[in-house]
């Protein structure tokens, strides 16, 4: 059987790996997997390595104390590839490990396609010729990413963006209201902190105090935490203390069930990254914050080539969605931000409206995403 080896480093990973095995599958029932997941990709049969949790690290502090760890899965990872001599190796995102097994099994005759884009364009633009080196083929995400992998010699096929078909917008909102007792006049807030246990740990008590600066203004206010398994005994210790009874969910249908219900009259705290994209799908007005640690902040500024953190105000050119990024993601300006999305119909009018631009340049050629990457996989092998 044709073997493909995939390696996804982090949760999200875990489910494009799923999505796209499953559509391979669909395509050519032939084919064989085997790599790197979690419990997405072995529920479409694929067996892991070893555990990809082991792999969910971000920032420089948190990498250090792991690096011996982090060594021993690269040779053990490199040697499996080597072993089994797959038609293609697909690294997916989680660049700091994917693409040094790129770089390490490349010269030995493994193709290898690696799946979401690095954002070299936003951190360091003269990186992109050590990337061409690495790798055989890009699948980019994003519809400004072809025209810049392209002139560096890449060769690159646009998929669109996975969220697209996430489900994020098919929530029932009156299930939601339901199941958790919410009366029509309470409004959720969706509290998301990240699903990394550094990224959690730093906002969780951000968040906190937001909330607790918002509620008294906004009395019919219930939090509502969407967690990952990785986070969720911290988010659950930290949402104890939380004023507006909080709400934790972990079910995936119930995730989406709750953003159909602040889409109706609520809003969204969000940690930057790809859980604003799914808000501007589900329709819920948000801001987004970040924070890192001050090293890793002060080396990033030097670094960002980019004016917006958040891949919405990107796509649109302006900045959307409002972000309260490093110093500016304290309580007070969160909530200062926060505040007229809860209170002025006008924002958020203005907010749906850069989420219609957003969405309409996400969409794959042909197909779902997974669709589209599957058929360039296909494309690929020998």
């Amino acid at each position: 059987m044709t073997l493909i080896y995939i390696i996804a480093g982090e949760a999200s990973g875990d489910v494009l790996g799923a999505r796209l095995i499953a559509a391979l599958r669909k395509a050519r029932p032939d084919l064989a997997f085997a790599g790197i997941g979690g419990e997405r990709m072995a529920e479409q049969g694929m067996q892991s390595l070893f555990p990809y949790r082991e792999l969910a690290l971000m920032g420089l502090l948190e990498v250090l104390p792991r690096i011996r760890q982090l060594k021993r899965r690269l040779a053990e990872t490199e040697a499996d590839i080597i072993t089994r001599q797959p038609a293609l190796l697909v690294t997916i995102d989680s660049p700091g490990f994917t693409l040094r097994i790129a770089e390490a099994v490349k010269p030995r005759g493994i193709r290898v396609m690696h799946y979401v884009a690095p954002q070299v364009w936003a951190w360091r633009p003269g990186r992109v010729k050590k990337l061409k080196q690495k790798i055989d083929d890009l699948l980019c995400l994003l519809p400004f990413e072809p025209d810049f992998f392209e002139a560096a010699g890449i060769p690159v096929s646009f998929v669109g963006h996975p969220v697209l078909e996430s489900g994020v917008d098919q929530g029932d909102a009156a299930r939601f209201r339901t199941r958790h007792g919410l009366a029509a006049t309470d409004r959720p807030l969706i509290i998301m902190p990240g699903s990394r246990r550094i990224e959690a740990t730093r906002l969780l008590p951000i968040f906190g105090a937001t909330l607790r600066a918002v509620l008294p203004q906004n009395p019919g206010l219930r939090p509502v935490i969407p967690v990952s398994p990785i986070v969720a005994p911290l988010v659950r210790e930290a949402a104890v203390t939380w004023p507006g009874r909080p709400i934790l969910v972990e079910d995936i249908a119930d995730k989406h069930d709750a953003f159909a219900a602040a889409a109706e009259n609520g809003a969204g705290l969000i940690k930057s990254g790809t859980s604003s994209l799914e808000m501007a799908v589900a329709g819920v007005p948000h801001i987004v914050a970040y924070r890192v640690n001050p090293i890793t902040a002060a080396i990033a500024r030097r670094l960002i080539k980019v004016p917006h953190a958040s891949l919405v105000n990107l796509l649109c050119g302006r900045e959307v969605v409002p972000e309260c990024i490093q110093e500016n993601c304290a309580p007070e300006k969160l909530t200062a931000a926060l505040l007229p999305l809860l209170q002025n119909p006008a924002f958020i009018t203005a907010q749906r409206q850069g989420f219609a631009e957003t969405l309409a340049k996400l969409s794959a050629p042909e197909g779902t995403p997974s669709e589209a990457a599957a058929a360039a996989v296909l494309a690929a092998l020998p």
